[in-house]
C-alpha cells in the first residue's frame, strides 16, 4: 500500500512538473525565448526563475485565471506604445481601447500571482493616454521581458 501511495505521489508530481514546463515554454516562445533557468516549485504552486521573481499559479481560481488572460491579450493587442524606463516598462493605450477600470482589473490579479511587481497606472493628457508601468526590484525587466512581449508595435 505504501508503495503504490508513494508512486502515485511521483506520478503527480512528475505530471505536474510536466504541466508547468509546457505552460513556461508556451510563456517563452510568445516571448521569443528559452530560458532553460526556469524550474517547477509544485509544492507552493509557483513557477520560479533563478532569483527573487515568481509567478504564484495557486493565486488566482480558474475562472480568475481565463478572466486575467483574456484581459492579458487584451492588453498586448491594444497597446499604443511600449516605452521602456530605468526600473521596468510603461505600456501606453487610448482610453477607447482599454478602460481604466480593465487596468485595475489586471493590476488586482497580477499583483496577485506576481507580487513582486510595483504598479503604477496613469491617466495623462486630460484622460486621452492611459499608462501602465510595471516596475520592481533589479532584475525584474528581464523577468518582464521574458513573460509579456514588450517589442513595439
Amino acid at each position: 500500500m505504501k508503495t503504490t501511495k508513494k508512486l502515485g505521489t511521483i506520478l503527480l508530481t512528475a505530471v505536474a512538473v510536466a504541466f508547468a514546463a509546457l505552460a513556461t515554454a508556451g510563456r517563452a516562445a510568445r516571448a521569443g525565448t528559452q530560458d532553460s533557468a526556469i524550474a517547477s516549485n509544485q509544492e507552493k504552486g509557483a513557477i520560479t526563475v533563478p532569483g527573487k521573481f515568481y509567478c504564484n499559479i495557486k493565486a488566482l481560481t480558474t475562472a480568475e485565471r481565463a478572466r486575467h488572460k483574456l484581459l492579458t491579450e487584451k492588453l498586448i493587442s491594444v497597446r499604443k506604445e511600449v516605452v521602456e524606463t530605468e526600473k521596468g516598462y510603461e505600456f501606453q493605450y487610448g482610453p477607447a481601447d482599454v478602460t481604466l477600470a480593465e487596468l485595475a482589473e489586471w493590476v488586482a490579479a497580477e499583483g496577485k500571482c506576481c507580487p513582486f511587481f510595483d504598479f503604477h497606472i496613469d491617466l495623462e493628457r486630460k484622460g486621452a493616454l492611459l499608462c501602465l508601468r510595471l516596475t520592481g526590484e533589479e532584475g525584474v525587466k528581464e523577468f518582464i521581458r521574458s513573460e509579456f512581449p514588450v517589442a513595439g508595435k
